[in-house]
């Protein structure tokens, strides 16, 4: 099923879910993100409900529900093979832990914009577009799509470009740190400008994100790494102050040009964007594996990114400076590696005439008889057919004999028997 498809059926089942509470009494609208990129032309990855029945009452009216953050007033609401998230409108009480607020109220439309984050993420949007709303609120109709209704002049910053923090700045940021890292991470992806007061808030709070979980902030860095607005989200990241308390490091002096980052493909794994990324950052140093020990702490790697990652990084200076230089058995050994094409991607992205050069080579290799890997001719069984105890030299004598096969100086599994047979003495 296509993207396409995909969000015509998640906005069926969103607006089928409007309808249903509106002829209940309810009243209920789409909410943040989903109208937003409406608004900028862009497909919504997913669409959120808001409304003014509680929890019970949304429990009471769908038979397929699962509480998730009833105290929250959040419900997901199962359609077809939809899941929408249902939210009753609240008001927040104070944010002690700098996360989530300490107590809520169920409240309405123009209180629950007024808690968001930024003005662009508080818009709502009657699909229906019944002409119901309050009357503090500014409307657009949408044809087609429906009546966006805003309260804290969400239309005006969308149709400016501008990310504006609701109400007092100071106060947004202070209630949950995170947000200074999601500001960068939506001013990049959208293409937006961060208006004065709110980039004077993020930059007087980006020490505090050092308080927030490494968790959470490592899925926001993951969401700007694997998106291809990331060079623009890293600058952002610098040009804010933050990446001291996101990479838990001193920040880099002088200017970044994010080449590598910029030059990669559009879709691509954490792992290549975060080798680009340190490569921009100046982070890599005479020891790239420090910086996979480092940021493999400071962003909550899992095992297998942290390990493409280091491979990337230790990989790099091998097919700038040693490549042509190395055995034909060592070139292959290479080149069959799991993630040597990802290696191959940055350095493309960084030396591009370097990478063509590695790349020629490694077609060319693929031609041999064999190919990169062929299948080994002699095995551990072989070795202990041939009366050789298991130990370690049971691998330097496999080592041996599959090189002079990936070489070519034998040519089939008898004269790699022998071979193995002289190696044992």
């Amino acid at each position: 099923m296509g993207r396409a498809s995909e969000h015509n059926k998640a906005r069926a089942a969103a607006a089928h879910i409007v309808q249903t509470l509106t002829r209940e009494g309810h009243v209920a609208y789409f909410a943040g993100g989903c109208v937003r990129d409406e608004l900028l032309g862009l497909t919504p990855t997913d669409y959120d409900v808001a409304t003014d029945a509680t929890p019970d009452r949304i429990c009471a009216l769908f038979p397929r529900t699962a509480e998730v953050g009833a105290s929250f007033g959040v419900v997901l609401v199962r359609m077809d093979d939809e899941t929408i998230e249902v939210a009753t409108f609240r008001s927040d009480g104070e944010y002690s832990d700098r996360r989530r607020p300490d107590s809520v109220t169920f409240s309405d439309p123009v209180q629950d914009a007024q808690r968001r984050d930024y003005t662009v993420n508080a818009l709502f949007l009657d699909p229906l577009d019944r002409g119901q709303h309050a009357a503090s609120a500014t409307t657009l109709l949408l044809p087609g799509h429906g009546r966006v209704i805003d309260f804290v002049g969400g239309l005006v910053d969308v149709e400016r470009r501008v990310l504006r923090a609701v109400g007092d700045p100071e106060q947004r940021l202070a209630e949950d740190h995170l947000r200074a890292l999601r500001a960068a991470r939506l001013a990049a992806r959208l293409g937006l400008e961060i208006e004065p007061a709110t980039v004077t808030a993020i930059r007087r709070h980006a020490s505090d994100l050092r308080g927030v979980s490494r968790e959470r902030i490592g899925e926001e860095v993951r969401r700007i790494a694997e998106h291809p607005s990331r060079a623009a989200g890293a600058a952002m990241i610098h040009s804010l102050g933050l990446e001291p308390p996101v990479f838990l490091t001193r920040s880099g002096e002088g200017p970044r040009t994010w080449g590598v980052l910029g030059a990669l493909p559009p879709e691509v794994g954490l792992a290549v964007a975060l080798a680009a990324w340190a490569m921009d950052m100046g982070a890599v140093g005479s020891d790239p594996l420090y910086v996979v020990r480092e940021w493999r702490t400071s962003l909550t790697l899992s095992n297998d990114v942290r390990d493409q990652f280091g491979f990337i990084l230790a990989t790099l200076p091998v097919l700038r400076k040693a490549w042509a230089s190395l055995p034909v058995a060592k070139q292959k050994r290479l080149a069959a590696s799991p993630w040597f094409g990802e290696a191959l991607t940055v350095l493309r992205a960084s030396e591009p005439e370097a990478a063509e050069g590695v790349a020629a080579r490694v077609e060319e290799l693929a031609g041999t008889p064999g190919g990169l890997a062929p299948p080994a001719w002699v095995s551990g069984d072989d070795l202990i057919a041939m009366g050789t105890t298991p130990g370690p030299r049971f691998k330097v004598i496999l080592d041996g004999v599959y090189d002079a096969q990936l070489e070519g100086r034998v040519q089939n599994r008898g004269e790699a028997l022998e071979l193995a047979r002289r190696l044992r003495v």
